[in-house]
């Protein structure tokens, strides 16, 4: 969402992530890399024959800012205004030119799907340009929007997608928060390189709190949407995700959301607005009252999203025991269930994680130790000796966390916890 608008957390089926006290510091961690360092909020990217190109919001810029680089983390350079001439006149006014897709056409042109200021009413529509370079000029097409249901709010947020079998949609919000309605995400077939649409329009996700900026992304085994909630405004923007196995639904959004200022340990403020493409995740953030432009590695475990330096949680109670047991009803611990009793020299409790890329992470374990003194496990990665990770006292049922840096392989590792020196319960572990 562009406008100004209450930072307040959208009402998804999502919990709002917290971090506990961290007893360790560790810079093993690799967060986003911020590739842009100035105004480029609402990214759109694709990379063609070996140059990257992104779009953003309009802004001192221009209406559709440019910018191409060698490789997704850059260098990045700003190439001015893909569309000079601004959104189409015959319906629109400049100004408030919002969140432009940009989709290369297998004929060699390309469309541009962007959010407009629709001087009839005053509400947000989306409209189509074409051009036949990536940089511009674009040429507004049409004397409509091609999307403006009005008497929902309008229309915003458009983004491309193109299925495996070749069928072309694209997916929008309307702007219910713009006239106190719920907003919904929904999904539109397309015709003649995205300037058409094609049959009705079929509801994907719906919302009364703030749920926008869709990028869809089909995997293997099911498609992931993603969408931004939250206000845009401060760091309480955050990006999450919906799974379905068919396109028509039901879609089921994730426990937890994928990136927030917290799972990023505020490296990043306001994540969202952001855009998958291949193994990397454009996104921008709050600096100095500026969102710039941000990107990171991103892989799939089983078709779910992990994305580079974000936390991702796996309650320990869900592993492999040997010689411990798991504790229900366990007060304050996540999920409410901990691994306990790991006591005994053959006692170990084993998760497994998924890594984007090979490389340094940051291990925390949350635990509560109610020893008389500083406890430890041992740790074993991948079936090799990785030291140990140290628990200072809390009293039991007092959740805290401990880091530590480990090396983890691309893709699936295991983690093992081992008897160490006194006794500490286990309530989960994060990688990030």
């Amino acid at each position: 969402m562009k406008r100004l608008l209450a930072a307040v957390l959208a009402v998804f089926s999502i919990s709002t992530f917290l971090s506990p006290a961290v007893h360790a510091a560790t810079t093993a961690a690799v967060f986003p890399s911020e590739i842009i360092g100035e105004n480029f909020p609402d990214p759109d990217v694709f990379e063609q024959n070996g140059t990257w190109y992104a779009y953003a919001t309009n802004g001192s810029r221009g209406t559709v800012p440019v910018a191409t680089a060698p490789s997704a983390n850059g260098p990045w350079t700003i190439r001015g205004d893909a569309m000079p001439g601004g959104p189409s006149s015959a319906w629109a006014q400049p100004g408030r030119t919002w969140a432009p897709d940009v989709y290369p056409n297998p004929d060699g042109t390309y469309t541009l799907t962007y959010t407009a200021w629709h001087k009839a009413s005053g509400r947000q529509c989306i409209g189509v340009a074409t051009a036949t370079s990536p940089l511009g000029p674009f040429q507004p097409v049409g004397t409509a929007p091609l999307i403006c249901p009005l008497d929902i709010g309008g229309a915003i947020d458009p983004n491309t997608f193109v299925a495996n079998d070749g069928t072309r949609y694209l997916v929008w919000k309307n702007d219910g928060n713009a006239v106190s309605q719920p907003s919904t995400l929904w999904l539109t077939k397309t015709a003649n390189n995205g300037q058409t649409v094609v049959g009705g329009n079929t509801a994907m996700l719906t919302s009364s709190g703030i749920i926008e900026a869709p990028d869809l992304v089909q995997r293997g085994s099911q498609y992931v949407l993603y969408f931004s909630g939250g206000g845009y405004s401060d760091c309480n923007y955050l990006t999450s995700y919906a799974t379905s196995k068919s396109l028509g639904g039901p879609w089921t959004t994730a426990y937890r959301p994928l990136m927030t200022t917290a799972t990023f340990d505020s490296h990043v403020c306001g994540p969202g607005g952001a855009d998958f493409v291949g193994d990397k995740v454009f996104m921008h953030g709050w600096v100095n009252g500026g969102r710039h432009l941000y990107v990171a590695d991103v892989g799939y475990a089983n078709d779910y999203p992990v994305v580079r330096g974000s936390r991702v949680r796996t309650e320990a109670e869900r592993g492999t025991l040997n010689h411990c047991w798991v504790r229900s009803n366990a007060a304050g611990a996540s999920d409410g269930k901990v691994v306990a009793y790991i006591d005994y020299a053959d006692s170990w409790v084993e998760n497994t994680v998924f890594a984007p890329v090979a490389g340094s992470y940051t291990l925390y374990v949350g635990y509560a130790n109610g020893s008389a003194s500083t406890a430890s496990h041992g740790l074993v990665v991948n079936g090799n000796n990785a030291g140990s990770v140290s628990y200072p006292v809390t009293g039991w049922d007092n959740w805290h966390e401990s880091a530590v840096p480990i090396t983890l392989n691309a893709g699936w590792n295991t983690i093992r916890l081992t008897k160490g020196t006194l006794y500490t319960e286990v309530d989960y572990l994060e990688v990030q």
